[in-house]
């Protein structure tokens, strides 16, 4: 029921999206002294949920894509200077994007908090 409102669905999307980030985070950090590994990063979430469902497309008649489906969150290079051995990690770039994604989190809980008190004021309940 609570699945077909655009609002749950907008908080669920941050959400992903956020974990999604804080995985590639997490594995930039993990590759930080890898030689000629690149940092990555995800699209933000307004890109990813303004767009329609990026390059899918129904290859089948009886194939379709749903309504409110995403595009799926594909990495990008992260910008950044290399070091010496080609890695463009940066340690103190990654501590700043988990500080950001962290927020995005907070946000996205705000989000399904506020829309489900005002659900339930709607329907007369505390």
């Amino acid at each position: 029921m609570f699945d077909k409102i655009e609002l749950f669905q907008m908080a669920q999307g941050m959400s992903t999206q956020a974990n999604a980030r804080m995985a590639v985070t997490a594995q930039n950090v993990a590759n930080a002294d890898t030689p000629g590994y690149r940092a990555q990063d995800i699209a933000s979430f307004a890109e990813t949920y303004e767009s329609p469902a990026g390059n899918m497309r129904s290859t089948r008649a009886g194939h379709s894509l749903a309504s409110g489906s995403q595009a799926p969150m594909a990495t990008v290079d992260a910008p950044g200077a290399s070091s010496p051995n080609g890695n463009t990690v940066s340690l103190e770039t990654e501590m700043m994007r988990s500080v950001e994604v962290r927020q995005q989190q907070d946000l996205a809980l705000a989000v399904y908090k506020s829309s489900l008190n005002i659900l339930r004021t709607s329907l007369g309940r505390k």
